[in-house]
């Protein structure tokens, strides 16, 4: 039996949706808060055993995070001086998730800036205003979040390898997206942006430099299953036409990307094996195409350091 589990985008959207909109929560505070980092990455959280959860964040005299946990379906506050608060959203509105985080951190002396709506969606509704009903399958929520767990065990294995630039393993709450990115070191070309309901400035900072990303997103954006993606910018002339494994893998011309469906996944007999190959004969696609330099790349087994 495999230790990947099954999922199911049109029977358990609503649950995932649900997370998503605590993610978007939870991800206002690092983007306020942290200093810019190139490409946004101070904004992306990090998949734990839990949940997911933000880097420490300075908050006025003390240090301080956030974390979605999946297990106990609540939003966690902890603080440097050992507080700590616990917000339930299995069952709650948008609106009661955000006035108890807000309340929440006011309660801790911690800053609140939860103001506003969710980004990167289609008509975001404000979330102090946010009164529909929410579903939260427990079940469901677990079982996506333990394939993020495994996703991003993956992705680590990947990143360990490359020996130039590259990017954290890391969840970016907007598009609700693992990802992982690997650069040449060289400048891109300027990205023409028009990206919906992403600001053109945020999308060329992101693209500033040559890269070839992978990652994992739950279903959406006219694909309705899980799947891993891979893409280049800039994108090389002859990609679509490239061979990449496994044979369940494939271009999608709508979004310019390569997807391999999670479900492929989850039925091989070596699912971390199916998502290692195709990340790397993504990438050697891309970066052959583009010209990389070499040497980029280590072995397996190499890069560790003595014990």
């Amino acid at each position: 039996m495999s230790d990947w589990p099954k999922l199911d985008y049109l029977a358990e959207r609503d649950t995932y949706e649900a997370m998503h909109l605590a993610l978007q929560m939870i991800g206002k505070l690092p983007t306020r808060l942290l200093p810019w980092e190139n490409h946004g990455w101070h904004v992306a959280l990090r998949v734990t055993p839990r949940g997911f959860a933000t880097r420490p964040i300075p908050g006025h005299a003390r240090q301080f995070a956030a974390a979605l946990d999946v297990h106990d379906a609540a939003i966690r506050v902890f603080c440097d001086n050992g507080y700590a608060r616990k917000v339930p959203i299995a069952g709650q509105t948008v609106a009661a998730i955000h006035a108890g985080l807000e309340s929440a951190l006011v309660a801790m002396g911690l800053p609140a800036p939860l103001w506003g709506g969710p980004n990167e969606m289609p008509d975001p509704v404000p979330f102090a205003r946010d009164d529909r009903p929410r579903e939260w399958d427990g079940d469901a929520a677990l079982r996506l979040h333990r394939a993020f767990v495994l996703a991003a065990r993956v992705f680590d294995r990947f990143r360990a390898r490359y020996r130039g630039k590259s990017s954290p393993v890391h969840l970016f709450w907007g598009s609700f997206d693992l990802a992982v990115t690997r650069f040449s070191g060289r400048p891109a070309p300027l990205h023409p942006g028009g990206i919906p309901y992403l600001p053109d400035a945020v999308t060329r900072e992101a693209y500033s430099h040559e890269e070839v990303s992978a990652g994992f997103w739950p279903g959406g954006n006219g694909v309705d299953e899980a799947a891993f993606y891979a893409y280049a910018y800039p994108t090389p002339p002859g990609l679509a036409t490239r061979p990449v494994a496994p044979d369940a893998a494939g271009w999608n011309a709508a979004l310019g990307d390569f997807l391999l469906p999670y479900a492929a996944v989850q039925a091989s007999d070596a699912p971390e094996e199916a998502v290692m190959r195709f990340l790397d004969s993504t990438w050697r696609a891309a970066a052959e195409l583009l010209d990389w330099p070499g040497g980029l790349e280590t072995g397996e087994a190499t890069g560790r350091p003595p014990r």
